[in-house]
């Protein structure tokens, strides 16, 4: 069993419910609804357990955090704790009032997702007619507030082609960082691969872009560039390995290494309603099932990169193989790898129409 640190970040996703519908969303496709979240006390009660278990970071997330109106006691309370919190949001319930607020709560930084430059197919892709308006005054309330702000830009093949705008943007925004990160797919998004997925020449004249802006921007935005798996040569670090810095507590309380994580059978996810954060961390079967090395089978087990990407994601082996224990197939060396080659058809074929996000 390797060596177990403190885990460095907290993912509080506090519903699932938002007022868009997103057809690239990580929540899975199976959605909580309101009736099963965790209370505010349950809530409160979780960050005081991650507080005493090391966590340094809590990401108030969801669906859309502030569709909970006990979102400013739960800042308060991480703030009394030390933790650095941060905000993610689609910026459409609330604006100067509430985010003043959340200021003066303790709440550190915000990010704020935009889905285009352009107004209307910001609107389509979001599913809410006005959404991008209402998103561009939530930005200037956070600016007005002190706070620092990230905006975060989901790229696709459906406005990938806007990338030099949306970063002209986040600079006019007064933004601080902006994360362009291309669609990964599991949940929703791979229910839309088709529709999402970009071609290679797409993909490549916005890399361009992005090295170009990084260079021109230096000093003044930071870019964080997350390019699509499926166009690497060898898996990412999926939440920097399996259970070695970070936990997710989903609005049932469920607690997962990742977004998609509960997807996988077999594993019997804990909750927080039977049992403490420190108890699932360090002892249970969920977080300790894929830890480490010696769960990799060939050829990730001999393979000199095992401990710089721990075996890449594994709700992507089990979207793409049925099987999370393979090796995930965008590595060449996988196997499966012949998946990723056939779904990349898609990339040069019409879109279909999108899935939106929706309770089922």
């Amino acid at each position: 069993m390797p060596t177990i640190d403190p885990p460095l970040a907290l993912l509080a996703e506090l519903t699932h419910r938002c007022p868009l519908s997103c057809p690239y969303c990580s929540n899975p496709v199976e959605l909580e609804r309101a009736s099963g979240e965790l209370s505010g006390e349950e809530w409160r009660r979780v960050l005081r357990e991650a507080a005493a278990l090391g966590v340094l970071q809590v990401h108030f997330s969801g669906g859309e955090p502030m569709v909970r109106r006990d979102l400013g006691a739960m800042i308060a309370e991480a703030a009394s704790l030390g933790l650095y919190s941060n905000l993610i949001t689609s910026g459409t319930l609330g604006g100067e009032r509430e985010i003043t607020a959340f200021a003066e709560a303790g709440l550190r930084h915000v990010q704020l997702s935009v889905q285009d430059h352009e107004p209307s197919n910001a609107d389509r892709i979001a599913g809410l007619a006005g959404a991008f308006e209402r998103k561009m005054k939530f930005a200037a309330a956070v600016r007005a507030a002190g706070l620092p702000l990230t905006l975060n830009i989901v790229v696709h093949r459906q406005n990938l082609d806007g990338v030099a705008a949306m970063i002209d943007m986040a600079e006019a925004l007064g933004a601080r960082r902006v994360e362009i990160a291309h669609v990964q797919y599991y949940a929703w998004a791979l229910e839309n691969r088709a529709a999402l997925l970009p071609s290679r020449a797409q993909l490549d004249a916005a890399t361009r872009v992005v090295e170009a802006a990084r260079e021109r921007l230096k000093g003044v935005l930071a870019i964080d560039y997350v390019v699509p798996d499926y166009y690497g040569v060898r898996p990412k670090s999926c939440m920097n390995g399996w259970g070695r810095q970070f936990l997710n507590v989903m609005p049932s309380g469920t607690v997962v290494p990742c977004h998609a994580a509960e997807t996988i059978p077999g594993i019997d996810f804990p909750s927080v309603r039977d049992a403490s954060l420190a108890d699932i961390w360090y002892r249970s079967d969920a977080f300790n099932r894929f830890r480490g090395t010696d769960w990799m089978p060939e050829p990730c087990r001999g393979c000199d990169r095992r401990e710089i990407d721990w075996g890449g994601c594994r709700c992507q082996a089990l979207a793409l193989t049925g099987d999370a224990a393979r090796t995930d197939p965008v590595c060449a060396l996988s196997p499966d790898h012949a998946v990723i080659e056939a779904a990349l058809g898609d990339a040069n074929a019409a879109p279909p129409p999108l899935v939106y996000r929706q309770f089922r």
